[in-house]
């Protein structure tokens, strides 16, 4: 049993540790204490430059520092002004924001979305933006580090780590006019027949009739050319489906 406690006492004191070998970035929210110095208290917000401001010293880099670096930066500073002759100085993040993606694309709600512990993960990130249009394919475009990462959204977990920029690509679509209730472009789901395209459009509506359908589809030159169309015929992107009225 004291081993069981002594060893969640050490892994309490190594969690602060590990946290303040993070580096601080823009947007981050942050308390600078200084040691029996409470008016020095100070928090701020990391600016677009990397700075803070503090009283009497003025404005100090922290971007990119760790919290301990940034402590010592700041105590540092001190000294140069001598204001304070050995200053003990901590610094803790209040709210992270520089850890953010950003989300573009078929998407309810483009934009950038910060992580933290509890939404770290892709679907989590587009689940915040709105979630994925009705014409938004089902694997999204990751880019970190200037490199592109193909995630099926249905796939194992997507683990983020700031930074990124998530593209979510319109799906394949065909188009539905004609005596439907609902004329429009919709998705192409896998072997989507042509009688499972004309329900997603609503029905044929009463005028219709489904012997007088017709399918427009481009030929190997790119010629749009127009067949009538059978209910089990497969439909493949760009495809336009037509429902004519009933002759009678």
């Amino acid at each position: 049993m004291k081993r069981i406690v002594a060893a969640i006492f050490i892994l309490a004191l190594a969690v602060p540790a590990l946290a303040q070998t993070e580096k601080l970035g823009v947007g981050d929210a942050i308390r600078i204490t200084v040691h029996q110095q409470p008016d020095l208290t100070t928090d701020a917000r990391i600016s677009e430059r990397g700075m803070i401001a503090m009283p009497l010293i003025g404005e100090v880099k922290l971007a990119g520092l760790s919290q301990i670096e940034a402590a010592n930066a700041i105590s540092e500073s001190f000294k140069k002004g001598q204001y304070l002759k050995n200053p003990q100085v901590t610094v803790a993040v209040t709210t992270v924001r520089s850890k953010q993606v950003s989300v573009l694309g078929a998407v309810a709600r483009p934009g950038r979305y910060p992580l933290d512990d509890t939404s770290s993960q892709l679907a989590d990130v587009i689940a915040a933006a709105g979630g994925i249009s009705p014409t938004g394919a089902d694997t999204v475009t990751v880019i970190r580090d200037g490199k592109e990462q193909k995630v099926a959204m249905l796939g194992k977990p997507f683990a983020l780590k700031g930074g990124e920029t998530i593209h979510v690509e319109k799906a394949p679509v065909f188009y539905i006019y004609g005596e439907v209730m609902r004329s429009g472009a919709y998705r192409v789901e896998p072997n989507m027949t042509v009688m499972q395209a004309i329900a997603a459009g609503g029905g044929i509506s009463p005028r219709g009739s489904e012997k007088r359908v017709k399918l427009r589809r481009a030929d190997s030159s790119g010629k749009a050319v127009e067949n009538d169309a059978k209910l089990r015929d497969l439909v493949k992107p760009d495809d336009v489906i037509y429902v004519k009225e009933a002759l009678f």
